[in-house]
């Protein structure tokens, strides 16, 4: 299965895109939709759908992981998150893409088994579980996002199997 996972920003949002054959993973490509940083919103936003749109048209995920937004002190900045955020969910689902969200103490615990790990931490053990990928801090937060997916998706498709009999 084709993975992507997105770390959500309205200057860069990561991705990462991985393939997940039970428990074994891929690195299959990985970098950032980089948005200028003025200029009006919308335009950032679109700027954003439109960079995310040809990532997911050139690597066809079956399914899109996201990382959740922590709540930041500052309101405007997190307002701001929201947006990107808002439309990193759209323009997977609105290709009729299975959009998995998780949060961030779940991801970190997943890659590195403790839920509060440095983000040197989780780009050191991307890179340990995805041999090849060298990705730089939004790429590694997106792939650890993809990770998370994988290892969740496999364990839920075992467990609807022990259901099912």
């Amino acid at each position: 299965m084709r993975l992507i996972g997105l770390d959500p920003g309205l200057i860069r949002t990561g991705w990462g895109v991985i393939d997940s054959a039970g428990n074994r993973l891929r690195y299959v490509a990985c970098g950032a939709i980089a948005v200028a940083p003025d200029g009006p919103v919308a335009e950032r936003l679109a700027a954003l759908f439109r960079g995310l749109a040809g990532v997911l048209d050139r690597f066809t995920p079956e399914a899109a992981a996201v990382e959740e937004s922590f709540v930041n002190r500052n309101g405007s900045s997190t307002l701001k998150l929201g947006l990107a955020r808002g439309v990193v969910l759209l323009a997977p689902a609105e290709r009729g893409i299975p959009v998995f969200e998780y949060p961030a103490n779940l991801v970190k615990k997943s890659v590195t088994g403790a839920g509060h790990a440095e983000k040197r931490q989780v780009a050191a053990m991307v890179q340990r579980l995805l041999p090849g990928s060298s990705a730089a801090a939004d790429a590694a937060d997106a792939l650890a996002v993809a990770i998370c997916h994988a290892h969740h998706a496999a364990t839920s498709r075992v467990l609807d199997r022990v259901a099912a009999r």
